[in-house]
């Protein structure tokens, strides 16, 4: 019988990379995380035994406790969570577990620009429209997801990068930015090591949609109506953003579970 308090490889896959994502929390020893430093898509390091600093970090959220093979450390970790009122489960059979499913994407550490527990900082041209949407919406759901985005003047970005110690994206000559003729989005998910079939197939609409290649997705258009509407409909980009992210989460389900279904008038029609 599954513990009451723990949650499987398999599980935990269906919610990453949307809102439902519980907050995940690596607690793997230095040891381990050097034999094997990558991550799961979301998650944040943490010393096991600072369980204030853990309860802080997670507040009133449901969290999962990673260690290598869902043991001692996280299940004593998790009891501990839970006698202070925290939703805490443990990860079934660790990263172990997560490593040997199918399909299960890992995010190297090396790749995330964040200083120790610090939020990841992240700048880019304002106004943002597709890419510079959709790019943030990668980063919180499936890299870091207490990442902050700076918005200004496309010749202040680099500036206001050396200033704020931040990452800057989707411009030119810059590291994160396109390659060839792919868009931003592409470059994120190599980087990341984030190919998968869900996120490739999202990721060919974005790039449709940014780099007015409409025949390569007929959903294209439809992405790019909505981006500029949304971006008319606000002034502010960080309001922009916050609407973009549910309209990202929307397209992530579709490219996940719904590609595939088709709606007609009259609903009884007959093929």
């Amino acid at each position: 019988m599954p513990a009451p308090n723990s949650i499987t490889a398999k599980q935990l896959m269906r919610l990453i990379g949307t809102p439902q994502a519980p907050v995940l929390v690596d607690i793997r020893i230095d040891s381990d995380f050097d034999a094997d430093p990558y991550l799961i898509p979301g998650s944040v390091r943490h010393y096991a035994k600072d369980i204030e600093g853990i309860v802080e970090r997670i507040g009133n959220l449901a969290v999962v406790i990673i260690c290598q093979k869902g043991k001692k450390l996280s299940q004593g970790l998790v009891s501990l969570l839970r006698s202070k009122g925290c939703e805490a489960e443990y990860l079934e059979g660790g990263m172990f577990a997560w490593r040997d499913l199918p399909d299960s994407p890992r995010v190297p550490a090396k790749a995330v620009p964040k200083q120790s527990d610090a939020p990841s900082v992240w700048v880019t041209r304002h106004r943002p429209k597709i890419d510079r949407i959709a790019c943030p919406w990668l980063i919180l759901r499936f890299v870091d997801p207490d990442a902050q985005f700076l918005f200004v003047a496309p010749s202040e970005v680099l500036s206001a990068a050396e200033v704020f110690d931040a990452t800057p994206f989707d411009i030119e000559d810059t590291f994160w930015s396109h390659r060839q003729d792919r868009c931003t989005f592409d470059t994120m998910l190599d980087e990341f090591q984030l190919r998968a079939p869900a996120l490739d197939r999202l990721a060919t609409v974005i790039r449709a949609a940014d780099t007015n290649r409409h025949d390569l997705a007929p959903e294209a258009a439809g992405l790019l109506a909505v981006s500029v509407g949304l971006s008319r409909q606000y002034r502010d980009d960080h309001q922009n953003l916050a609407a973009g992210l549910h309209l990202y989460d929307a397209l992530y389900r579709w490219a996940r579970d719904g590609k595939d279904e088709r709606h007609d008038w009259p609903t009884d029609r007959k093929a």
